[in-house]
């Protein structure tokens, strides 16, 4: 695939995250095994932007260390004054022949590239202004309201402070992806006021200003509501975990591998495993790890960086680390690499 260069992303990593009663900014909170800003970042990379912006804030110094090896300009916001805000003081960084600016938080590591491709794809067939990405959930607490009129058609966002009771009752929700005319979005942006609870400066409010003023703007609902999971709690960052992992493994057994107990396995991302292997209670491969085929994994076995041949049994237990197993053989359990 070439390099869109009529795409340009905005990814929001400026914020401190409160609710995670951390001193760590949030986006670096490690989720399976890596910062969640990295999976947003791998999530975009498949769509070969001209540009990815990063929003950086608090602790910037250490967001921007954290991801060197991406390929990205990183903008400062110096203070937090809402989303909008944050979208607006890139305005410099994205090249005027950029088309579309799509936008996306930092803190939401579930998002699938296939996802962002296909919003991408149905915003230019509809040739809209803005596109924005919704979804829908039995408890919309803390989330974005969809406004939407008679026939479905989006109408604008209501932030849940300031939502009406009767608003809160919409489960449609705003799952914080837009993709939008690069024009229109900074021309709007500058018109955006702070006349709401938080004082700030609203990216939500681009859509009422976009349909009153008779552009084009469509929803792109997407049915994998746990994709768009923003995580703004340990409790979140839990629940990210689990999906990424319970991903890993689902494609694991799908590649012909039996895993005994899924949930008490943990394959790290660049781990392969060979086919008709079992994998027992507790087995955790972290690093980069090969296990061939018809390979039998003992509960507790705890792999790091290692190559296993085929037809390999390693008994219970054992923890093994950058150390090669040959095919055929069989370790006697609590075995450990020297």
């Amino acid at each position: 695939m070439t390099v869109n260069s009529k795409l340009s992303v905005i990814v929001l990593a400026a914020g401190k995250g409160t609710r995670m009663k951390s001193d760590k900014a949030k986006v670096l909170h490690e989720v399976y095994s890596a910062p969640m800003l990295h999976h947003v970042l791998n999530a975009i990379a498949p769509l070969e932007p001209g540009r990815t912006i990063t929003i950086v804030g608090h602790q910037r110094e250490a967001v921007i260390d954290s991801i060197a090896k991406y390929d990205f300009v990183p903008v400062t916001q110096e203070e937090q004054l809402g989303t909008g805000h944050a979208v607006l003081v890139a305005e410099h960084a994205v090249p005027d022949d950029s088309d579309t600016v799509m936008i996306l938080c930092g803190d939401t590591p579930l998002i699938r590239p296939a996802t962002l491709r296909e919003m991408f794809e149905k915003h230019t067939e509809n040739d809209a202004t803005l596109t924005v990405m919704t979804t829908l959930l039995n408890d919309p607490t803390n989330y974005g309201r969809i406004l939407s009129d008679s026939d479905n058609r989006l109408q604008g966002i209501v932030e849940q402070k300031d939502a009406t009771s009767e608003q809160l009752a919409i489960t449609e929700i705003n799952a914080g992806i837009y993709c939008v005319n690069r024009t229109f979005l900074f021309n709007a942006l500058k018109e955006v006021g702070t006349d709401n609870s938080q004082g700030e400066v609203y990216l939500t409010d681009i859509v009422s200003m976009a349909v009153s003023s008779g552009l084009v703007v469509e929803k792109y609902v997407t049915p994998y509501a746990q994709d768009v999971l923003g995580v703004n709690s340990r409790i979140e960052l839990a629940q990210a975990h689990a999906e990424l992992h319970m991903r890993k493994n689902r494609e694991i057994m799908l590649q012909g591998v039996t895993i005994q107990s899924p949930e008490s396995v943990c394959i790290s991302s660049q781990s392969s495993i060979g086919k008709d292997s079992l994998l027992m209670n507790g087995v955790h491969l972290e690093g980069t790890c090969t296990v061939g085929a018809q390979c039998v994994l003992r509960p507790g076995v705890i792999l790091t960086d290692c190559t296993i041949g085929n037809n390999v049994e390693i008994g219970p237990y054992s923890v093994l680390r950058d150390c090669t197993v040959t095919d055929g053989t069989v370790l006697k359990p609590h075995s450990t690499s020297h």
